[in-house]
């Protein structure tokens, strides 16, 4: 059995971190980097809680391949956005919408 206070600490400050990283940051790159460290937050909660609980389906182990593979689709398509953004008007903030 594993003391979970290191990893509940640890994907705490990655949440809070991602979180203001989504919203004081105008760059979407940057609120990409945020949401990336949001997922991974719960990534690692998930990984935790399934090594501390004995879990002999592995339930959290799949689940958190499932998270890292919409994770890698996510920024996958979400780059693709903001390259796409960055053509057509030179700059990727969010500050102000363009038509």
């Amino acid at each position: 059995m594993i003391h979970l206070a290191g990893p509940y600490l640890l994907a705490a400050v990655l949440a809070g971190l991602g979180t203001y990283g989504v919203l004081a940051r105008r760059n979407a790159v940057l609120v990409l980097i945020g949401v990336e460290l949001v997922l991974n937050a719960a990534t690692l909660l998930l990984v935790a809680v399934g090594a501390s609980a004995g879990d002999r389906w592995a339930a959290g182990n799949v689940l958190t391949l499932f998270v890292i593979t919409i994770a890698a689709a996510e920024v996958c398509v979400a780059l693709a956005v903001v390259l796409a953004v960055f053509r057509l008007r030179g700059d990727v903030d969010l500050s102000e919408p363009r038509s």
